[in-house]
C-alpha cells in the first residue's frame, strides 16, 4: 500500500529549528560575536562558525523528519501526521535531545567527568539502543547546538549512528545468525 506523506509536520518542524538557531545567533550576536568553535578546542586549529548552522539545522532537520515519516509511513502502512506521532519517536527524540544537554551542560560548566562519564555511556548506549535512528540524531544534535554550533554533534552524533547501526542492523543478526546454526548442528 503506497501512501502519500504529508509534508505539514516537516515544514513546521524545520520552520522552528529554523527559528531556534535564528534566536541562538541573534543572542550570540548580541553578546560579544558569534562564535567560532575549534576543532580539539585549540585555537591554532581550524575553526567552524555557528553561522552555518543556519543553513545545516534546518536542512538535517528536514532530512531527517523525512527518513521518520518513511520509517514510520513503511511500518504502519499510515500517513504520519504531527497528531499521531509514535511514542518510540516521541521518546527516542525527546531521550537524545535530553542526553545532548547533559553533554553541553557538563561541558559548558566544567564538569569534565560528568562529560567523560556520558560520552563513554553514550558508547554503550549505541551499542544496546538503536540510537542511529533519525529522531534520535536529530535530538541530539539539537540538544548539542546551542554549546557547539551544528558541525560538531553532527559529525559526533553521525560517527555514532553510524556505529549504532552497524551493531543493530550487521553484528547483532550475524550472531544471532551464528548462534541458530551453532544450536543446529
Amino acid at each position: 500500500m503506497h501512501t502519500m506523506l504529508k509534508p505539514h509536520f516537516r515544514i513546521a518542524f524545520t520552520a522552528l529549528v529554523l527559528l531556534f538557531v535564528i534566536a541562538v545567533l541573534a543572542r550570540e550576536h548580541l553578546n560579544g560575536g558569534v562564535v567560532t568553535h575549534h576543532f580539539m578546542h585549540r585555537a591554532d586549529m581550524p575553526g567552524m562558525s555557528n553561522w552555518w548552522s543556519l543553513l545545516l539545522l534546518p536542512a538535517l532537520s528536514w532530512f531527517l523528519v523525512g527518513r521518520m515519516q518513511k520509517r514510520v509511513t513503511a511500518e504502519s502502512h499510515r500517513i504520519f501526521t504531527s497528531a499521531k506521532l509514535p511514542i518510540n519517536v516521541v521518546l527516542g527524540f525527546l531521550a537524545a535531545l535530553a542526553y545532548g544537554i547533559a553533554l553541553s551542560a557538563g561541558f559548558s560548566f566544567g564538569y569534565g567527568n560528568l562529560t567523560g562519564y556520558l560520552f563513554q555511556g553514550l558508547i554503550l548506549v549505541a551499542l544496546l539502543l538503536p540510537i542511529y535512528r533519525a529522531e534520535c540524531l536529530l535530538g541530539f544534535v539539537l540538544g548539542m547546538s546551542v554549546v557547539f554550533g551544528a558541525m560538531i554533534p553532527i559529525v559526533f552524533g553521525s560517527l555514532l549512528a553510524a556505529l549504532s547501526a552497524f551493531v543493530h542492523l550487521v553484528l547483532w543478526p550475524a550472531l544471532l545468525r551464528l548462534g541458530a546454526w551453532i544450536k543446529s548442528r
